[in-house]
Formats: C-alpha cells, sequence, structure tokens
C-alpha cells in the first residue's frame, strides 16, 4: 500500500509517498480502509523534528475517515464495512494515517457522521476532541464567558459552536476578516486580532497560543487551557492554568458526530489534495493562512 512517511527532518520537502505492507490489526485493534485524513500542525511538527525520532521511518497523520476493514481479536463492536473515523493517537510511529490503510484501537474509532462526506468527517477527530476536552478543563458553566484565540481555526470554530451550545458567553479573537464567520459559529463578541477585550472574561482557551497575552484577558481567579503541554505561561492572579493533550476517546468522539449529524457542528475543509500530493498539502499547511482544515483523500 501507499503510505506518507519522513525519514529526515525539514520542510516539505521532506515528505514522500512510500510502498510498504499493509498493517494487519492485533488484539483490540481494527483496520480501517482510510478514505480521508485531515493534514495537521502537529504533522507539520512531526516533519520538522520537534517530537524527535531521528533515523526513524516515521509515519504522518492522526485523523481518519474510511471503513473498517477488518477487525483484530476480540473486538466484537465493530464488523467489516462499517463507516468510521479515528485518532490515531502519537507523534512518532511508523505509520500514520496518512495512507492507504491505517491500523487503530478499535476504543480510538466511532460511527462517522451520516451528513457530511469523507473529506469533511476527517475533520473531526483531532480538532474535536481538542476543543471538547479544552472546555472540559476549563471547567466553566453556562452564562460564563470564554475568549476563545484562533477563534477561525479548525479548533478554534469548533470550540466557538461547543462553548456557544453549553450556554457560555463567547468572545472570539481572530483576524478582522473573520467576524462574521466566527459570529455564524455562536460567538457574541469578537475582537480583532492584536486588541484586548473590553472586560475580563472567566476564562480562555488559549487556540492561537498566545500565552502570557492571552492569559491577561483573564479574570483574577479565573482559568486558562493551552493546547501544547509545555508551552503555558506560569500562573497569576490566582487564575488555574491548565495544559491539555489530546487523547484517542472513541465514545467522546462519537458524541461529536452526533452533533454533526444533528446540524448542531459544523466542519470546514479547506483544500483536498490526493494522496500523491502529500508533500503539496505540507507547503500549504506551512504557508499558513487558509480557512479550514486540509486534507487527503484516498482512492
Amino acid at each position: 500500500m501507499r503510505a506518507v512517511l519522513v525519514d529526515g527532518f525539514g520542510g516539505p520537502e521532506q515528505v514522500r509517498v512510500a510502498e510498504v505492507e499493509v498493517p494487519r490489526p492485533a488484539a483490540g485493534q481494527v483496520r480501517v480502509r482510510v478514505r480521508a485524513a485531515g493534514v495537521n500542525p502537529v504533522d507539520g511538527a512531526v516533519r520538522a523534528g520537534v517530537f524527535g525520532g531521528a533515523g526513524q521511518r516515521i509515519g504522518l497523520g492522526w485523523d481518519v475517515a474510511g471503513e473498517i476493514d477488518e477487525v483484530g481479536p476480540g473486538v466484537a463492536e465493530w464488523t467489516p464495512g462499517r463507516r468510521v473515523v479515528g485518532l490515531h493517537y502519537g507523534a512518532v510511529k511508523p505509520l500514520g494515517t496518512h495512507a492507504e490503510y491505517a491500523v487503530l484501537d478499535a476504543s480510538a474509532v466511532a460511527a462517522a457522521p451520516e451528513s457530511v462526506d469523507a473529506a469533511a468527517a476527517a475533520v473531526l477527530p483531532l480538532s474535536g476532541l481538542t476543543a471538547a476536552r479544552a472546555l472540559d478543563l476549563l471547567g466553566l458553566a453556562a452564562g460564563d464567558s470564554v475568549l476563545i484565540t484562533g477563534a477561525a481555526g479548525s479548533v478554534g470554530g469548533i470550540a466557538v459552536q461547543l462553548a456557544a451550545r453549553a450556554g457560555l458567553t463567547v468572545t472570539a479573537l481572530a483576524g478582522e476578516g473573520d467576524e462574521e464567520l466566527v459570529r455564524s459559529l455562536g460567538a457574541k463578541e469578537f475582537v480583532p486580532r492584536g486588541s484586548a477585550p473590553a472586560e475580563p472574561v472567566d476564562g480562555v482557551l488559549d487556540a492561537a497560543v498566545l500565552g502570557a497575552a492571552a492569559l491577561g484577558f483573564v479574570r483574577d481567579g479565573g482559568a486558562y487551557v493551552g493546547l501544547i503541554p509545555g508551552a503555558a505561561p506560569a500562573a497569576e492572579r490566582g487564575v488555574r492554568v491548565v495544559e491539555q493533550e489530546v487523547a484517542a476517546d472513541g465514545v467522546r468522539l462519537g458524541e461529536l458526530a452526533a452533533l454533526v449529524d444533528a446540524g448542531e457542528l459544523t466542519l470546514r475543509v479547506g483544500r483536498t489534495f490526493g494522496l500523491a500530493e502529500a508533500a503539496e498539502a505540507h507547503a500549504v499547511l506551512a504557508a499558513g493562512g487558509g480557512r479550514g482544515r486540509v486534507v487527503l483523500t484516498v482512492g
């Protein structure tokens, strides 16, 4: 099968497509025939060597949408042919989801949303689980105020929708041209990038990784959640600072997929590329500035 790999660190030129053996699922695992897979900033970080693994063959890709192809011993809840989405957690691994087949733990997959195609479904796992977990960690209640930085991005946009659905008063911080978008997702207030909200908020979900600047928007005794382990600012003024790290969670992913089918969660696809165009997809990712997730589509 074809798979997207790196065996040296650097820019998009390090991304290659190679023929490798089709993986087999072990006990408690499933094999997915990949139809689409998101290209996330973490893939660019892996390619650049942020997570190490020098001298190893590293497979790229965390998100997947496709069909169950084979189940390993002990898996009763999934059968071949079922459409699923899943999160293949882990930075340094020999094969990821940017391939024709991917093996995941059975507990990491969920029934795919039926109302969207594979490309849109592939946006959900990493961004959706990251946003949902970050909001959980903020610990805010209906009526509280939250500011979401990077609100026009994939994680931020989902977070805006989930926060508004939970009854939070959402302020979105994004580029000046994104006001209409973030308000359509449920934001009540808008703050252009480089500005500050009119009043302190109860909590900040820092999807843009602004760090100390975003912490400064939180009221005394509020909460701040960062999305990159090790990058959060030091706590001050009694503000609770939490760093979240995403985890594979098929149950929660299934809940998010149900929200998509209920019309309560919108997924945004930016540009799509074939598997053979993976290096070009990484170049677009590295350039930044796009709206919607870059997605690889696979036969």
